[in-house]
């Protein structure tokens, strides 16, 4: 049986990787399709605009937002696992 500090531990271990996992995602979104790879998205057009325009201007805040309640469902069902749930 695991002790309560290597519980503790290990649950630190994954919060960071799931923080790590979403920022990343949100990295890629944010900078790689508002910024860097604007110009091949900007051969594409969604609702009307150009493609990398929308992802700098809108697509990088919803996909924020998702990621927010992403991280809420996913530190649930981690606080469940290790038993630190509140009520």
């Amino acid at each position: 049986m695991k002790t309560r500090k290597e519980q503790a531990e290990e649950y630190w271990k994954a919060n960071l990787s799931l923080l790590f996992k979403l920022l990343s995602v949100w990295f890629v979104v944010s900078f790689g399709a508002g910024i860097l790879f604007v110009d091949i998205l900007n051969e594409f057009s969604f609702f009307g605009f150009k493609l990398g325009f929308w992802f700098a201007q809108q697509g990088a805040i919803y996909t924020f937002v998702i990621l927010i309640f992403i991280y809420v469902h996913r530190m649930n069902a981690m606080d469940k696992k290790f038993d630190v749930e509140e009520d």
